[in-house]
């Protein structure tokens, strides 16, 4: 069975929404005091899933335009826009390669999650040059590089399981999926932002076996849409052996958040 990356993040949506951690609060702590945020400024989240940095961001600034090409993403964004009292998001539908067609008024800051790594980086910095103000940035925010952080012990478990139903690659749509092997920065000292800041913060979280069990269909590699079938299959035997690892249902993991903030010379 195969699916488009669209499908695929669309049936992710509701448990990216209700169990992907976030970024902690100092990264938009540092976001205010280096650009002095003061709730006029504009900025675009590009790639916003449902809405991850745009929501906080939003208290901080005067407008967010938030794109992505997922329309599931972008309701749930909504959804959890107008529970929170959110008004003063532009909810749009594009990605990184209709940023020129599009018409977008200037911002202060563009902000990236780990939609990144799906795009042509070195064109789309260069779109961005043209869409970012004097004395702006491109921020990318993430959990840092993959092996950055020492991984909990019961993340081999799932990987275990994971590659039991869906094999020993990250599967994306009908291929699979490969972290590019050019750093970030590497991309950045190359484009219009050649100068590069990166500030990280860690913490740890603990969770329970739902919030485990939840958290691994927001990733597009086990999203419900690539499990198919054999999705209630997949839990079951998580669970168990998520269980059997921790009876008490306790799930300890140290969370990076890595911001590298891009700036013009």
């Amino acid at each position: 069975m195969t699916h488009t990356p669209d499908e695929l993040f669309a049936s992710t949506a509701p448990y990216y929404a209700r169990f992907r951690p976030g970024y902690t609060p100092e990264f938009y702590d540092l976001l205010t005091e280096r650009f002095g945020l003061d709730g006029t400024q504009s900025v675009l989240d590009l790639g916003t899933g449902t809405g991850v940095l745009a929501l906080p961001l939003a208290r901080l600034v005067g407008h967010v335009t938030a794109l992505d090409p997922e329309p599931g993403m972008l309701d749930e964004a909504r959804k959890l826009a107008a529970e929170q009292g959110i008004t003063n998001v532009d909810w749009r539908q594009g990605d990184s390669t209709t940023l020129s067609a599009m018409n977008l008024d200037p911002v202060l800051l563009t902000v990236m999650g780990a939609a990144f790594h799906w795009m042509d980086r070195d064109q789309t910095l260069r779109d961005l040059d043209h869409l970012t103000l004097p004395g702006g940035a491109v921020v990318l925010a993430s959990g840092g590089a993959p092996g950055d952080v020492e991984p909990a012990p019961w993340l081999e478990i799932i990987s275990q399981i994971r590659t039991r139903y869906l094999g020993p690659q990250r599967r994306a749509g009908s291929g699979t999926y490969s972290h590019p092997t050019e750093r970030h920065q590497d991309v950045l000292a190359r484009s219009p932002f050649p100068h590069v800041e990166t500030a990280r913060w860690d913490r740890t979280i603990t969770r329970t076996l739902d919030q485990v069990v939840g958290l691994q269909f927001s990733y597009s590699y086990s999203s419900p849409a690539q499990l198919g079938p054999h999705k209630d299959a997949f839990e079951h035997d998580l669970r168990q052996a998520l269980t059997d690892f921790s009876p008490e249902g306790r799930f300890e993991e140290l969370i990076r958040t890595e911001a590298i903030i891009a700036t013009r010379p």
